[in-house]
């Protein structure tokens, strides 16, 4: 088992190893908190050698070594899931056992540890390949759904709440179909958990609804589009109708197919949507370039070294993608839109982790841009995110940005005609890799101040204004040893007329919120959870339920979803929902604006992974 330590700018150290046996032949990994100690583990499973095996984490990078727990001769497992089958708040783990036709169960003791494997058959030949949870027969108790890729069904094994489960049930996929992947979902609006399937041997998706009592109709199949290779599926909702829609990988095609739902079980036609080919989107913001009343996006593009421009339509649709060059090796990062000439028009500022810059383009105010200009931030800084403010109150925007590589905050003065003064900077600690920055006024004095996620510090910065494009030393708040945090976000979560700030926690997979005092000092409260391996990595605050009460968008870029807390008003929150992003998008990125002009706030998330932007449209 490999782990390679990301650099944050796309790029990874060499590869550690961590020895699963020889001959073990490793072909799938899941990661949850197996010993809960908030460090993430990875179990993996070790199709040669016939075992699950567990690593525990050291929360450095390095795992202590495997330990191996059996799914008997011959079983080859080939998918692991992790749920809490027995109801004790322990991270149990489902495996697909390919050779011996099986599902089994692992019950965890919370200690890393699991119990023998208990063992539930899915039929002769039936060959099973992937593992979805769900509670499908509405008693609270969570069941398995099983893709059986030799057997051309989908099983279905109800959970007894003890960590047992019923004899399985199956529903066909159509002969040759072989299934290899499934998710559960709401697609008629009944409030019973459906299926989705994606039969490779068919090119298509299967869609199978639930009774409600753990049983399905039969199912209903779409095209996925000739020699695709249909690989993995996941759910959400694309169009923010109130209806789930289906995204599916298709291998063999090299995109990602969207199918937006009906709301009765039905689906349009898959529809694509790219931003290049290794193009690799790590960051979006929102804008109107062509001052046509309707809200733009635009994209940093890590992986091509350039920014993408969408054009909207108006009604959540974009125009196709049109890129501007930001230099070989730039690597485009973070972006933040202002009017940087005072033209009137929208002009966009980028972080260029790789070209060690910022990056400034002027915009012609027709969609198009001027070529950039670059603006140094120091050999080596490693600029990160970037964020727009007027520091020295003369009425033009200047640019903040966080230098992940130089340990510091630096300050460009604009000077009203889209050029900038050389940058000032402001430490933010020795190693502290500041990572996403934000603005406010935190004290109270009318003056702009910073805050900063500094991540290998633990720690959130605070930099008060004085004003005049200085600030003061930094004074810091912390959720907690290991909490990794990598961005902020601005805004008054409890109604007490003070800026608050909420966190993106990637290191704890959570989420905090700290109480502003009014004088730039902050009340650190608990923080809340975003889920096992959810590597929460962008956090964004608006009102996303027209209550008048600030709610907060978090980009999981592990657990490839969109997560929604809803505030109460006094800088609590309820528990998150989730909006799937699709398995292997990685959403980096969010911003927020209205893309259909009904008055309701959507989101935009770059999916590094897929190469795409998607939107969620709001139908609160």
């Amino acid at each position: 088992m490999a782990v390679l330590l990301g650099n944050d700018d796309g790029t990874f150290q060499a590869q550690r190893t961590f020895s699963t046996g020889v001959g073990s032949y490793p072909i799938w990994v899941a990661v949850g908190d197996f010993n809960n100690d908030t460090r993430p583990d990875i179990a993996v499973a070790n199709f040669g050698s016939n075992t699950v095996g567990v690593f525990l984490g050291n929360g450095n990078g390095t795992f202590a070594a495997q330990m191996t727990f059996s799914t008997g001769v011959g079983s080859y497992p080939i998918s692991v899931a992790v749920g809490d089958f027995n109801q004790d708040t322990r991270a149990d783990i489902a495996v697909a056992n390919y050779g011996s036709n099986t599902v089994g169960i692992f019950l965890g003791n919370g200690d890393g540890r699991l119990t023998a494997q208990s063992i539930f058959s899915t039929g002769a030949l039936s060959a099973p390949h992937a593992v979805a949870v769900g509670d499908f027969n509405n008693d609270t108790r969570l069941d398995i759904t099983v893709a059986n890729n030799g057997g051309n069904n989908v099983g279905v094994l109800l959970g007894n709440g003890d960590g047992t489960f019923t004899a399985q049930a199956t529903f066909s996929t159509g002969t040759g179909s072989t299934p290899t992947s499934v998710a559960v979902g709401d697609f008629n609006q009944d409030t019973r958990p459906d299926i989705a399937v994606a039969n490779l041997g068919s090119n298509t998706v299967s869609v199978l609804l639930g009774n409600g009592n753990g049983t399905f109709l039969a199912p209903r199949t779409f095209s996925t589009g000739a020699n695709f290779g249909t690989y993995v599926v996941a759910l959400g909702d694309f169009n923010n109708d109130t209806r789930l829609d289906i995204t599916v990988a298709n291998n063999a095609g090299n995109n990602v197919g969207v199918l937006l739902g009906n709301g009765d079980g039905t689906f349009a036609a898959q529809t694509t949507f790219s931003t290049g080919t290794g193009s690799n989107p790590t960051a979006v913001a929102v804008g109107d370039f062509n001052k046509d009343a309707r809200l733009d996006i635009t994209v940093a593009n890590y992986g091509s070294n350039n920014v993408g421009v969408l054009l909207g339509n108006g009604d959540g649709t974009f125009a196709a993608l049109v890129t501007f060059s930001m230099g070989a090796l730039s690597g485009p990062y973070a972006m933040a839109i202002g009017d940087f000439n005072q033209d009137t028009r929208c002009d966009i500022t980028v972080a260029n982790y790789g070209g060690n810059n910022v990056g400034v383009l002027l915009g012609n105010g027709d969609g198009t841009f001027q070529a950039q200009t670059t603006f140094s931030t120091g050999m080596g800084s490693s600029p990160i995110s970037v964020a727009v403010g007027d520091f020295n109150q003369d009425t033009r925007p200047d640019i903040a940005v966080s230098n992940n590589g130089g340990s510091n905050v630096g300050v460009l003065l604009g000077n009203g005609d889209g050029t900038f003064q050389a940058q000032r900077t402001f430490s933010t600690g020795a190693d502290s890799a500041p990572n996403g920055v934000a603005v406010g006024d935190f004290n109270n004095d009318t003056r702009l101040d910073i805050a900063v996620a500094n991540y290998n510090g633990n720690n959130v910065g605070v930099l008060l204004g004085n004003g005049d494009g200085t600030f003061q030393t930094q004074t810091t708040f912390s959720f907690g040893t290991g909490s990794a945090p990598v961005s902020v976000a601005v805004g008054d979560f409890n109604h007490d007329a003070r800026l608050d700030i909420a966190v993106a926690n990637f290191g704890s997979n959570t989420v905090g919120v700290s109480l502003g005092n009014g004088n730039g000092t902050f009340l650190v409260q608990p923080a809340f959870s975003t889920g096992v391996g959810s590597d929460p990595y962008m956090v964004a605050a608006g009102d996303f339920n027209n209550d008048t009460r600030l709610d907060i968008a978090v980009a999981n870029i592990g657990n490839n979803n969109i997560a929604i807390f809803f505030g109460d008003g006094n800088g609590t929150f309820a528990s998150q929902i989730t909006l799937s992003t699709g398995v292997g998008s990685y959403p980096i990125s969010i911003t927020i604006g209205d893309f259909n002009q009904d008055t309701l706030l959507d989101i935009a998330v770059a999916n590094y992974g897929n190469n795409s932007i998607g939107i969620f449209l709001n139908t609160c």
